[in-house]
Parts: structure tokens; sequence; C-alpha cells
């Protein structure tokens, strides 16, 4: 599930790659990564660093239904078409697996609705509390370019919420391997093993392959 990149979307990026220029695809702007999470947007910047240059914008997308890669592309599609350039989003999911992967791309309302003790309470009945966190980031060059989708995953379980409370589930979720939550951990450890870091890792090494160029206009 990690190697999750559509083939054909593989395809049609790298195809863009030589068509446009042999020396890489120029790109007169930034990418902009759709956000208006300040944590998110501090956890990007930490590991992306210089890597990718990009800009942050919120826009008020519509919250989809359906699997993680199939919202993740269509937030792409249409942040795309607002922004009129080359677009990053990303959707995170936590996924218990007593549950068959629920609450997964709704946890931001689960949480919201819930809280952690809740969200505790959904695996009262269960002795499986294994869970893991899931990240998709598409990747779009334009509105009219089928957005590339790279996911991130990290197993762990479910656990009564421990460490500082300003970064959604953080507190709830225990990887595997280690023995502090999310919202327990040094942030350079965390983005060491996060689904986030290791679906940008992907992202990452997508631009390296392609040849993408940044340009001033």
């Amino acid at each position: 599930m990690d190697k999750s990149i559509s083939p054909f979307c593989l395809r049609k990026h790298k195809e863009m790659a030589v068509a446009k220029a042999a020396s890489g695809v120029r790109l007169s702007r930034p990418v902009t990564f759709v956000t208006g999470n300040a944590k998110k947007l501090e956890e990007v910047r930490a590991i992306l660093g210089q890597s990718i240059p990009f800009q942050s914008l919120k826009l008020d997308l519509p919250e989809l239904q359906g699997e993680p890669e199939e919202i993740s592309k269509e937030k792409a599609r249409l942040a795309a078409v607002e922004v009129n350039g080359p677009v990053l989003v990303e959707d995170t999911c936590l996924c218990f697996n007593a549950l068959k992967g629920l609450p997964g791309p709704y946890i931001k309302w689960f949480l919201q609705k819930i809280g952690h003790e809740g969200l505790n309470n959904l695996l009262m009945a269960y002795e499986d509390k294994s869970a893991y966190a899931l990240c998709a980031f598409s990747f779009a060059l334009g509105p009219d370019v089928e957005p590339i989708t790279f996911l991130g995953k990290t197993p762990g379980m479910i656990v009564p919420a421990r460490g500082p409370n300003d970064f959604g589930w953080d507190p709830i979720f225990q990887p595997d391997g280690h023995e502090q939550t999310y919202a327990e951990m040094a942030k350079d450890e965390k983005n060491k093993i996060s689904h986030r870091s290791k679906a940008l890792d992907m992202v990452k090494s997508h631009f390296v392959e392609a040849g993408y160029i940044f340009q001033d206009k």
C-alpha cells in the first residue's frame, strides 16, 4: 500500500517530463501546498526543507467521501483549478484495524465530536487496539493534468491520551517500536518515522526523478 502510486499516473508524469524539456519540467512558480493547519505546515516545512520550493494557501475545498487516495486526488484536481498551477494537497487518516480502517479519512470529524477519550471508547469492546496512521499527498502540475498520489503508512496502536494536546490525535497514537505517543516525541524524532514523512519522501523522490526545474516568472 505504501507503493501506491498509480502506474498510469506515474507514466503520464514521466512522459510529460520528457516531452516538455530534455533537462526537466520547468515550473514558473513554487508549488502551492494547500493547508490552513499551522502545525501541519510546520511539519511539512521541517521535512521538506529546501528540497521543494513551495508556498502555502488555505482553500475551502469540499469534504469528500471515499477511499483516501480518491479523496486526495479529487482535492488536488479542485485545488489545481483554483490555483491554476502546480499544487500539493494532503489528507491524513487514522485507521483502526478492529473497525476495518475507520475512522480513516473522517478522523477530523470524529475527533471534533468525541475527542480522544471517545476515540479510545470506540475500541473498548475489542481486544485489538492496533491502528495505522496514513498520509496521502497528491500532486498536480495544473488543472489539466491527472494528479499523482503518494501514500505513507505508520503502524501503531491506540492508547489513552499522553503528551501535549495541540496537534489532533497525536496523543492517542503510539507507533510500533516506540514507547511514546506522537505527541510525546521530539519533533525531529517523529518526523523520521511518521506517516507524513514517509509520504513526503516519495514526493521528493518523484520530483528528482521527473526533473522539475523551478524558475522565476
